[in-house]
């Protein structure tokens, strides 16, 4: 069953809000009962309330789990001469989130890690030093601007990549003998993408989507064993041309597809309008706009990491307002404020893959003719800008590197065959998706695992 989120876009009732803005979430679950269960609603809104439930949920049992106390003595424990006083301002600039849980501050499951990666301060201070992690930064570094200054000497790369992925129910919500249904993502053919090739799965594949699902699969579906783990080893060609963008050349005439709103996320909100009026001025070149939207949320808005999509409203003015985001987040904001001023855009993600990281990646793409569609990576573009990495800034304007394995060209696409029950991401795929016959399972409850096997540049 598709979980349609549009429904997102009509607001609570104002007594529900105010026990989800206490979280009071036993009482606001309460509510939402009382409303579905005893009062004629108009059915628009009981989807907004069935959905709420779920929400409800996610943010009570698995997002922000560590009381002030909790956080603090992480905080204190790990970096050297910290102080509470530090702790309250990094709450009150929103640089650690947190939520009332019960009336009381909770912070969000990975606030220290966020904290460290974006930083530096903090991180200089941190007592026992991650060397392998400072290791794999600059290894990081180096990679990407070798790939920059590949594609402009070649004009283009063609990679040959191999990768396994996985994913297992955790032992306590393991329920063997149960039938189970299972996806895990794979490459989808695109412009940059072909000869996709399954190699190895376990158990035996029961379905694989389409070659241009939205957001494509491979489905299991078994009945579950002791400490069973589902895998999939796939390998494709990734091929990219390096371009630069000459608003000199733009056509005269653009096309006029994807450029509609897609509720709740993709909306052309009255913040959002005045914010894209005051970036673009009397500007009409596409490619002059889509650089002010991509240098407004490169410089502007600080990578953090957040909480899960689902539960995020409108993830585009969340992003504008809070000015902080991660990869998909910032890729959002950029598409809506395209689609805002006729640039058609569109969404990639997948993972981004290297020896040293491999895990989830969302960027963006837009089109302008005479190039058609070339790519804008948020994300990667903001910490080149913060690194002083001026070069590698403007590469991710219209480019994209080799390490990436794109499944998904939509937000918010049922799968095929679809889930009986909400995903673990209802937004994105990248990580699998679990369920029984009667639930199915979260984030927190599941173990996932991504690693590149191989990686190879090829001729083309």
């Amino acid at each position: 069953m598709y979980q349609d989120l549009s429904f997102m876009k009509i607001p609570l009732p104002e007594d529900v809000l105010k026990l989800k803005n206490y979280g009071d979430y036993a009482g606001a679950q309460k509510m939402i009962r009382y409303f579905l269960e005893h009062k004629e609603i108009p059915k628009a809104l009981c989807k907004r309330l069935e959905i709420e439930q779920e929400i409800i949920g996610v943010m009570g049992a698995d997002e922000y789990p560590y009381t002030y106390a909790e956080a603090l003595e992480m905080m204190t424990s790990h970096l050297r001469d910290f102080k509470e006083e530090e702790l309250q301002y990094l709450k009150e600039i929103g640089a650690a989130d947190w939520i009332y849980i019960d009336g009381e501050v909770h912070f969000q499951r990975l606030f220290y890690d966020n904290l460290i990666q974006t930083r530096p301060n903090l991180a200089a201070r941190v007592i026992v030093q991650n060397e392998e992690l400072e290791k794999e930064n600059a290894m990081k570094q180096k990679l990407l601007n070798g790939n920059v200054h590949y594609m402009k000497e070649h004009g283009g790369r063609t990679v040959h990549t191999r990768i396994r992925a996985t994913i297992k129910a955790k032992k306590e919500f393991e329920e063997v003998g149960r039938k189970v249904s299972v996806h895990l993502p794979i490459p989808k053919v695109y412009e940059q993408v072909s000869n996709v090739q399954i190699h190895a799965a376990n158990p035996e594949i029961t379905f694989i989507a389409p070659e241009d699902a939205a957001q494509r699969t491979v489905y299991f579906e078994t009945e579950l064993q002791p400490n069973q783990e589902f895998m999939v080893e796939y390998s494709f060609d990734y091929h990219i041309n390096y371009v630069e963008l000459d608003p000199k050349r733009v056509a005269g005439e653009q096309p006029d597809f994807c450029l509609e709103e897609q509720s709740p996320h993709i909306m052309f909100t009255p913040y959002l309008r005045e914010l894209r009026d005051e970036l673009a001025g009397d500007e009409t070149n596409p490619v002059i706009l889509a650089r002010r939207f991509y240098d407004f949320v490169t410089t502007k808005v600080m990578y953090s990491f957040v909480r899960e999509y689902f539960t995020i409203e409108c993830i585009p003015e969340y992003c504008a307002v809070n000015l902080k985001g991660d990869c998909g987040v910032q890729a959002l904001l950029f598409i809506t404020l395209c689609r805002m001023s006729g640039i058609p855009a569109r969404w990639q993600s997948g993972l981004y893959a290297t020896d040293y990281y491999t895990g989830c990646h969302d960027w963006a793409q837009f089109y302008v003719a005479p190039y058609g569609w070339v790519f804008a990576d948020l994300s990667f573009g903001g910490s080149a800008w913060r690194a002083g990495e001026i070069e590698r800034w403007n590469y991710y304007f219209g480019n994209l590197d080799v390490f990436r394995m794109p499944a998904n060209s939509e937000i918010q696409k049922a799968f095929v065959p679809e889930k009986k029950w909400l995903r673990i991401d209802p937004i994105d795929n990248q990580r699998g998706e679990f369920e029984y016959e009667d639930h199915g399972l979260r984030f927190s409850q599941v173990e996932v695992s991504q690693k590149l096997i191989s990686m190879e540049d090829i001729e083309k």
